[in-house]
């Protein structure tokens, strides 16, 4: 993406390398939390750009590897990579979304997505007018000044998103950030994170619950177990397939 057609998305200078996925790795990585293993000797790859959606059951370390990433956790053992570096802490390079929408009360919805601007310096008036176009391109423009309590669910997540890509991430790393909003609200997420995707191209590694949403959002999806990689599935893939790799039946209602 040349520097003008990224700043027709961005609205601003974005960060050097955004607009370019980046590509992460696990090798043979032990993760977990005092003393107690969460996830053992995990290999995972992720291309640059690529929408890898993570399932499994409740436990199994999605949000640890997540974590992981995002540089908030540090491996027991093995080697965590982005783009072939070792990842020793946070870097603006990766951004990590929640199921809560984590928004500052105290500001509006064009200054919460400010914030992730001011953090890069970028200057008071470019970085308001890059906060209302993110918020015109996730259906929020006419909401710029309200405070997140006058906002539903729905429209708290929109912000946050805009937040998110607002920063020019090259890897997004998701939570399962639509997991507390209702069907209809959760599809027209869906929808947006993809069409949003389409100008701002990152990589995102999605964990949820729902096998449905994994189909639809992924370009990849794998299965995670005790011992890491449990399936993997290029997508599209056949639905009952990856029941089946999660466990079938009334084992299936606890896993997920």
């Amino acid at each position: 993406m040349s520097g003008e057609a990224q700043r027709r998305v961005w609205g601003v200078d974005p960060p050097q390398g955004a607009g370019r996925g980046l590509s992460l790795r696990a090798e043979r990585v032990t993760l977990g939390y005092g003393g107690r293993a969460v996830v053992r000797g995990l290999d995972l790859d992720v291309a640059a750009g690529e929408i890898l959606v993570v399932v499994g059951p409740s436990g199994c370390g999605k949000s640890t590897l997540l974590r992981a990433f995002a540089g908030l956790l540090p491996a027991v053992s093995g080697r965590v990579l982005a783009d072939g570096e070792p990842v020793g802490g946070a870097s603006a390079d990766r951004a990590l979304m929640f199921q809560d929408d984590a928004l500052l009360p105290w500001r509006t919805a064009r200054r919460n997505v400010e914030l992730a601007l001011a953090l890069r310096g970028v200057p008071r008036r470019e970085r308001r007018a890059a906060a209302e176009r993110w918020l015109g391109r996730v259906g929020l423009g006419d909401d710029a000044g309200r405070l997140p309590r006058e906002l539903s669910g729905g429209m708290r997540q929109r912000v946050q998103l805009a937040r998110t890509l607002a920063a020019g991430p090259r890897a997004i790393l998701m939570d399962e950030p639509f997991g507390a909003l209702d069907a209809q609200t959760r599809a027209s997420m869906q929808r947006l994170l993809l069409d949003v995707l389409a100008d701002a191209p990152a990589t995102v590694v999605f964990v949820t619950h729902d096998v449905d949403e994994a189909l639809l959002l992924g370009h990849r999806v794998v299965v995670l177990g005790p011992a890491g990689v449990a399936a993997e599935f290029a997508v599209p893939a056949s639905r009952d397939a990856v029941l089946a790799a999660l466990g079938a039946g009334d084992q299936l209602k606890e896993a997920v």
